[in-house]
C-alpha cells in the first residue's frame, strides 16, 4: 500500500523532504505511523506534538489509512 506524506515547516526541514511517498507493508492507524515516522527520521522525536491530516482532514490517532491517501504532517505554529 502506498500513501504520499506532505511535510511542512519545520518538519520538512528536519527531514529534508517536502513530499514522500512511502510504501507500508500492512493496513496502519495514524497512530502507528507517527511511531515508523520517528523511528525512521530521528530528528521527528525533537518535536514534541505534531498534528496529522488525511486527505485534508486533521485525523486521530485510531485512523486506519488506505491506499492512495495523502497524510499532511503538520507542526506546531506559532506567531503573534
Amino acid at each position: 500500500m502506498k500513501i504520499t506524506l506532505l511535510f511542512f515547516g519545520v518538519t520538512a526541514d528536519l527531514i529534508g523532504k517536502t513530499v514522500l511517498v512511502m510504501a507500508l507493508e500492512n493496513t496502519m492507524t495514524v497512530g502507528a505511523l507517527k511511531l515508523v515516522l520517528k523511528e525512521k527520521y530521528l530528528k521527528l522525536k525533537n518535536i514534541d506534538t505534531y498534528a496529522v491530516a488525511v486527505n485534508e482532514a486533521y485525523a486521530e490517532g485510531t485512523l486506519v489509512l488506505k491506499e492512495g491517501d495523502v497524510v499532511a504532517i503538520i507542526p506546531p505554529v506559532s506567531g503573534g
